[in-house]
């Protein structure tokens, strides 16, 4: 977020509000956690079938489990993201546009 707080200040200073700034970055960051979470998934639906000897009262491939480990880690990547976000449209844009 320091790196992009001069473009977030020229976008706030040519009139986008501070909720449109913070809904770019969580959907910039929400598109890269899902990507890894795709690949993940992939990743961890094939090494199942290895693993499902040390898995004790879950199948190999349940999907209560994906769903849990993946709405955990949206809600992880939504916090990440809207907390710098947030503490980055408090910042006055003439002061971000002056630091660079």
């Amino acid at each position: 977020m320091t790196q992009r707080t001069a473009e977030f200040g020229i976008r706030m200073a040519l009139g986008a509000q501070r909720a449109n700034v913070i809904e770019l970055v969580i959907r910039g960051n929400l598109m890269l956690a899902g990507a890894g979470m795709a690949i993940g998934f992939a990743i961890a639906l094939g090494c199942s079938r290895f693993l499902s000897g040390m898995l004790f009262g879950v199948s190999a491939a349940d999907p209560l489990t994906f769903v849990g480990a993946a709405a955990t880690l949206t809600a992880v990547a939504t916090a990440a993201s809207y907390i710098p976000a947030r503490r980055t449209t408090r910042i006055d844009p003439m002061t971000a546009l002056r630091n660079e």
